[in-house]
């Protein structure tokens, strides 16, 4: 199955934290969009790798993914090197992607620019001919995305540019609640965690409509790049 977008996070719920409104947008103009977890998220405070699992399964419907893989790292102690960028190399050239989206370039928890890197390193590495990788036991081909895009987590940095997420910010703040373990519950008597209060829970829509704001729209998610933005022209921008 080829893709259209790849989208990677270190933890299940990274991708419908920094880009779930943009997956759900491209999905609903007929875009072919996959995820990758890089970890099962076994050492969260809250919840467990099964919960996990389950809940990742639900937000993955409730965004309409293709395709949503746990390539089960190390959570906390995965590093960048070559099996793991071995790994990543099979997911880019299975799904043949045009975009991958990844990890916040830095960020309050250590696997989140850790795997920034790892993956923006195996896509240079995809697109390299000698490099040989197996599926399934069929040799594959070499793969490079045309665009490498890092969308933004805890911290406000500052983004190279942001896409209108106002008609799926509804679906965007759904599939993140599909984690009920991880987020504001009064209900719940696990140990409260940064991302376990309403304040966070509420910034998932505040944070959005500020970026919208800046922009004049309701709502948007902000990117960094690792190369120039083109267009055919200046109308292009908006």
């Amino acid at each position: 199955m080829k893709l259209d977008i790849l989208a990677f996070g270190a933890h299940p719920d990274d991708v419908e934290l920094g880009c779930g409104g943009t997956i759900a947008k491209e999905i609903k103009k007929g875009k072919k969009v996959g995820i990758v977890d890089l970890t099962r998220g076994e050492l969260g405070t809250r919840g467990t790798a099964a919960t996990r699992k389950q809940e990742a399964t639900n937000a993955a419907k409730i965004l309409g993914v293709a395709v949503r893989e746990n390539l089960g790292f190390a959570d906390g102690f995965f590093i960048n090197n070559r099996q793991h960028q071995l790994e990543i190399i099979k997911m880019i050239r299975k799904y043949q992607p045009e975009i991958i989206l990844c990890n916040a370039i830095d960020d309050r928890h250590i696997d989140h620019g850790k795997g920034s890197q790892l993956v923006s390193d195996a896509c240079f590495l995809s697109g390299l001919i000698k490099i040989e990788t197996e599926v399934d036991g069929s040799l594959q081909k070499q793969w490079r995305p045309k665009q490498v895009y890092h969308y933004i987590q805890w911290k406000n940095i500052e983004p190279d540019f942001v896409v209108d997420i106002s008609e799926s910010i509804e679906t965007k703040i759904a599939s993140v609640l599909a984690y009920q373990t991880q987020f504001f519950d009064v209900n719940s008597k696990e140990p409260e965690t940064p991302i376990s209060s309403r304040n966070f829970t509420d910034s998932v829509d505040y944070r959005a409509r500020d970026l919208g704001r800046l922009v004049g729209v309701a709502h948007a998610e902000g990117f960094t790049t690792e190369r120039y933005a083109a267009v055919e022209s200046l109308f292009d921008l908006k």
